[in-house]
């Protein structure tokens, strides 16, 4: 190791145990390293970008994802391979696109993500997991089927973030708060950001956040629809944290809310005393980590 960086590290060491600094060290992803440990499962992490939020109309410009394994405890075994591609779209890339991304017309000019590739890559994965699996699972859908079949996780919702003692659920607030920075230009670029976060040992709990995140994908949620709910009581279902649906997906006209199967029948004396006023049987899904986040729930 050069002198200088001997120097760099000795600093950053002196000031790290002090309560007057924090510091950010530069994230340099994994070598690849395929694990012996028969006990290991593998996982993929996924990005995509895209010219707009619209899953029906939008297009992929680019696709990156990182396939590691992990074992029981959710310790990150290795790093085992890495995708990445950019695609063309139908219609040049809108402007405020490329100042959020920085991919232009030109970088993706004649470029297309080949489908066997990806359901190759992604074929042995149990589970897909990425930072909006809301977003980013609807869009992998519908251009390679594979993704139907998967288990997805969200590192976004299903780790409780603040409760572990961050800020936010934005990538790049958790990644400062694991002790990193990164260069967050490419797709794979934010899928190696991920993976380091996951790896990250939370203080609460003694284990992995990724550990925390398979825990709570593993459990089953309930959608509750509050269907021809009163308009004037909206505000009390957006503070009590439901969402809304237009029913240009095929899903009811409706508010609606996931919550824990424990969670179910408070839910229901909320629409009864609160919403209804009267008994009700409002209309409910079962989720697991095979139909959440998906285009078809």
């Amino acid at each position: 190791m050069p002198e200088n960086d001997l120097s760099f590290a000795a600093m950053a060491e002196a000031l790290a145990k002090s309560k007057d600094y924090r510091v950010l060290r530069r994230l340099v992803p994994r070598e690849i390293f395929t694990p012996s440990d028969g006990q290991a499962k593998t996982a993929i992490l996924l990005d995509v970008e895209t010219t707009g939020l619209d899953q029906n109309k939008d297009e992929v410009i680019e696709l990156g994802m990182v396939k590691f394994d992990y074992l029981p405890d959710g310790r990150i075994a290795g790093l085992r391979d890495t995708f990445t591609s950019f695609n063309e779209p139908s219609a040049p890339i809108p402007p405020e696109v490329t100042a959020l991304t920085g991919i232009t017309d030109e970088m993706v000019a004649g470029h297309r993500i080949d489908g066997e590739s990806v359901s190759s890559f992604v074929d042995d994965a149990v589970i897909v997991i990425a930072h909006n699996a809301g977003f980013d699972r609807k869009f992998a859908e519908r251009y390679w089927p594979v993704f139907q079949r998967k288990a997805w996780g969200c590192s976004a919702t299903e780790i409780e973030w603040r409760k572990h003692g961050f800020e936010g659920s934005r990538l790049g607030y958790l990644l400062n708060g694991a002790g990193f920075f990164h260069q967050a230009h490419r797709a794979v670029d934010d899928c190696h950001a991920l993976l380091e976060l996951l790896a990250f040992e939370l203080p609460t709990t003694g284990t992995s956040a990724l550990s925390v995140l398979l825990d709570q994908a593993r459990k089953k949620t309930v959608r509750v629809w509050a269907e021809q709910s009163p308009f004037d009581l909206k505000d009390a279902l957006k503070r009590r944290g439901y969402r809304w649906s237009d029913g240009s997906d095929g899903r009811p006209r409706s508010w609606f809310i996931d919550v824990g199967e424990s969670q179910l029948d408070a839910e229901i004396t909320f629409l009864t005393t609160e919403i209804y006023l009267r008994d009700v049987e409002p209309r409910v899904q079962t989720l697991t980590a095979f139909d959440r986040f998906s285009i078809r729930s």
